[in-house]
């Protein structure tokens, strides 16, 4: 798709991602390919849908009503074979800020709470701001792809585990967990009486021959102690939206997380992000296989370039718009990685000790951007490389 090729200028829209290069990477020309948003326009249907809603020109207070709720359940369905009630909804500005509400609801201070290594950075910061406990179970590289270390998995859990926050699909490393995977963690947590807080804000975003599989829609059983956060944002670039939910087919801990939410003076989402899940989940899914496409294309043009060219390794992923990198050949630690890449490549990548020590000798690459981009930023990490 055409939309796909475009490079837009995002310089000096207040962007995250490129109007704090300087400050972060201390060089305005740093190529920035860091946090997790997409230099794609979102759907013309979103933008269209947003444009109308602003041409009414009054913002009063809103409602999120059946038209939405229906998007979104609809949108389960069609995508994830996962048939959701739209009364197991609950909405937020984002999945982080659910995940703090889930936590203090559904936990109590000083309880354990497993995540598995390295994996997205808030993870940590959520469970250490309410006073819990971090427990790791780290990953297994093994033949350049990560897999769960189950024994590891169940003598953490025997331990009194609280709740597990898995990541699905998993950030950093790109992994599509498989049907099998998530049926041991899901039998392993309900022997143990864990609660499964299941951070799916990548779901849609796994390759097009993968196909992610909610946790929560393996069993009723496995329902019941699921928490699913889910959100737009990423599928549709969106995040500057604030809109995301949550759903939790247990009444009980849906209550529990709701009243939570609106302790916080949580009461619903504001008219722009309201209008853009309906408009994203009712007609952005010809915009989305596209991009799915383009991600996949684009991750493996960053794998061969890279290993071609250098002795960086790319770890097999099956999802995400995110490059997990091997840069152990470098002979740097963490510190020294961070300096190679910003100072001597000029690009501006997440470091791979931010998810934890695990990812020291890794790096974090977003590749959600039009190819002339990513060749740029590919082509700069050889250079320097070979010049070293």
């Amino acid at each position: 798709m055409e939309t796909f090729k475009i490079v837009h200028n995002r310089k000096n829209t207040r962007s995250v991602k490129w109007d704090l290069v300087k400050e972060l990477f201390s060089s305005e020309d740093v190529l920035p390919m860091w946090v997790a948003d997409m230099d794609f326009q979102a759907p013309e249907a979103v933008n269209q849908a947003l444009m109308e809603r602003a041409k009414h020109g009054i913002y009063g207070y809103t409602v999120i009503d059946s038209d939405v709720k229906d998007a979104i359940v609809n949108w389960n369905e069609r995508r994830h074979n996962w048939k959701i009630k739209s009364d197991w909804l609950s909405f937020s500005p984002g999945v982080v800020t659910t995940l703090h509400m889930a936590i203090q609801a559904l936990t109590e201070p000083e309880d354990s709470i497993l995540i598995q290594t390295p994996v997205y950075t808030p993870f940590y910061k959520v469970i250490e701001a309410h006073n819990r406990k971090v427990i790791k179970n780290p990953l297994i590289l093994e033949d350049n792809k990560y897999k769960i270390d189950f024994v590891d998995f169940e003598d953490k859990l025997k331990t009194g585990i609280k709740a597990f926050i898995l990541c699905s699909p998993h950030n950093p490393v790109g992994r599509v967990w498989t049907k099998d995977e998530l049926e041991e963690m899901a039998r392993l947590c309900e022997k143990h009486d864990v609660l499964i807080f299941s951070d799916e804000i990548h779901g849609d975003l796994s390759f097009p021959n993968q196909h992610h599989i909610p946790i929560a829609s393996i069993s009723e059983e496995i329902a019941q102690r699921t928490v699913t956060f889910m959100a737009p944002s990423k599928t549709f670039n969106l995040a500057g939206l604030q809109a995301s939910y949550a759903v939790t087919s247990n009444k009980e801990l849906r209550d529990k997380l709701d009243k939570q939410l609106l302790n916080q003076g949580f009461h619903g989402l504001n008219i722009m992000g309201n209008t853009a899940i309906e408009a994203a989940y009712n007609y952005g899914e010809e915009w989305l296989d596209g991009l799915r496409a383009i991600i996949e294309s684009n991750y493996y043009f960053v794998k061969e370039q890279l290993e071609k060219h250098s002795d960086l390794k790319v770890i097999q992923a099956e999802g995400t718009y995110l490059a997990w990198i091997d840069c152990s050949s470098l002979g740097l630690d963490s510190d020294g990685l961070k300096t190679f890449f910003s100072k001597e490549a000029k690009v501006g990548l997440n470091a791979g000790i931010d998810y934890g020590v695990e990812g020291k000798y890794f790096m974090r690459m977003n590749i959600a951007c039009p190819h002339e981009t990513l060749e740029e930023g590919v082509n700069r990490i050889i250079e320097a490389i070979h010049n070293r």
